[in-house]
């Protein structure tokens, strides 16, 4: 199953909370009344900007380094033979600009701690 944006936007509405500004008598006794959880459209707006932001960094050319998680770089792939794999026609593949990522070590590591994914018979 793939993680989608809106898979995403909804984790982060649950998970971030934010403290309100001004404290009541009932924040005193319930410190849990002192945050209120984003809203799913704040959420998915915070979610559009973080990728907006990676997109334009990588048209750039720049590395967006997450920490924790892993490095996106461009890499340029120059012009080379390749060959139709349905008809077995040759044909030139034009040069491209790709993104490349490398996992960090610490999620290297929960990868390789987590459970193994079911076999297929």
């Amino acid at each position: 199953m793939a993680l989608t944006k809106e898979d995403l936007s909804k984790s982060v509405m649950e998970t971030v909370r934010l403290k309100k500004p001004k404290k009541d008598k009932q924040q005193l006794l319930f410190p849990e009344f002192g945050y209120m959880h984003l809203t799913k459209k704040r959420a998915t707006e915070l979610v559009d900007a973080t990728f907006e932001i990676v997109k334009k960094a990588l048209e750039r050319g720049d590395q967006v380094l997450i920490s924790g998680f892993g490095k996106f770089k461009v890499k340029f792939k120059w012009a080379r033979k390749g060959r139709n794999p349905k008809t077995g026609e040759r044909i030139v593949l034009e040069s491209r600009r790709i993104v490349n990522f490398q996992c960090s070590l610490k999620l290297r590591d929960k990868l390789q701690k987590g459970p193994l994914p079911p076999r297929k018979n």
